[in-house]
Formats: C-alpha cells, structure tokens, sequence
C-alpha cells in the first residue's frame, strides 16, 4: 500500500525566524490552533522537503532548537523556513474539543439547507475569530442568478449539524445570506 493518499497535501503549520542567542535558538510563528504537536522530537518537512526536528521547544518565548544545530551560523541556513506537516501526522497529534473539526475535513463537504444543495466548501476562512465556510454555489443556483460564491459563519445558529463521514453540512440562515450575496 502507497503511503502517499490521494490528498497528500501538506499543512503550513509554522515559520522559522530569524536566529536568537548564541546557542542557536531560533524564532517560532505558529501557524496553527494546536501548539501540542511541536514537542521535542517531533518531526517537520520543510518547505525544501527537509527534515526538520525540534531539539528544544519553548512556546512561551517563541523559540525553537532544531537539528542538533548549536551556533547561530549553522541555524542561519534555516531562517523563514516554512514547517508542514501531513493531513494524518495532523490528525495523530492533535486533540478536537467537542463539536471541532480540521479544516481540511471541511474541504469538499456538501452544504444543503432544508434539503437544498446551496454549494460546496473550498476552504475556510477565519476572519478575526470568527470561522467562515468559503462556499462555491451550485451551479442551479447559480443559473438563477445567485452569487458564484459566498460565506457562511461555521457558527450557532448558521451551523446546524456535520457529518464528515458523509462529507454534508446543514446550515440555516445560509440562503438568506447567499439571495444578499
């Protein structure tokens, strides 16, 4: 069996800064809601396909150690590299709450109210701390003169229910918002 799924995409989950000190430590920009998975050797790619490991983890001041580097000159090389992380390293190392979803598992989910199929999610968007699915029309509604695309908050009372397994959201509100789209 491949070990490479159908949707081996990556996931931006961290930058590398600018090197700190004279051990070699380095800025941290989280990229992600789940800090718990940069631990002390754990494993990235990089956005060149290297490996990266993290040697030392402080998120409380943004610094992390990497590949056994221990000078400034030699973690340099490693400046504003971008970290990524596979949908499943995902799934294993980061914990839902209640009535959480990644949203890669989001992507590509139907989205019907009262039984209508208004568009599909192509991605979510957050804006401040809000959620928002990014939803392209069904093309019936878009022959009808509706918007090609529109937004939803992924929030009460617009969010109703979601099924993952059967890749369906049910929303309410979310034709009032497409007719003002």
């Amino acid at each position: 069996m491949s070990n490479q799924s159908h949707k081996e995409k990556l996931l931006h989950i961290a930058t590398i800064g600018k090197t700190v000190g004279i051990k070699g430590d380095m800025k941290f920009h989280l990229k992600t809601d789940f800090p718990e998975q940069f631990v002390v050797g754990a494993e990235f790619l990089s956005d060149k396909k290297d490996k990266i490991i993290l040697d030392y983890v402080d998120l409380d001041r943004g610094l992390v150690r990497i590949n056994a580097l221990n000078n400034p000159e030699d973690a340099k090389k490693w400046v504003n590299a971008k970290l990524f992380a596979t949908y499943e390293q995902t799934r294993e190392s980061c914990t839902l709450g209640e009535d959480e979803y990644f949203f890669f598992d989001l992507e590509d989910c139907k989205v019907y109210e009262d039984g209508e199929l208004l568009g599909v999610v192509y991605e979510v968007d957050r804006i401040a701390n809000t959620n928002y699915l990014s939803i392209l029309t069904d093309k019936k509604l878009i022959e009808a003169g509706y918007a090609k695309k529109f937004l939803i908050p992924f929030v009460k009372p617009f969010k109703q229910s979601v099924d993952i397994d059967t890749k369906t959201i049910l929303v309410a509100g979310g034709k009032d918002i497409l007719e003002a789209s």
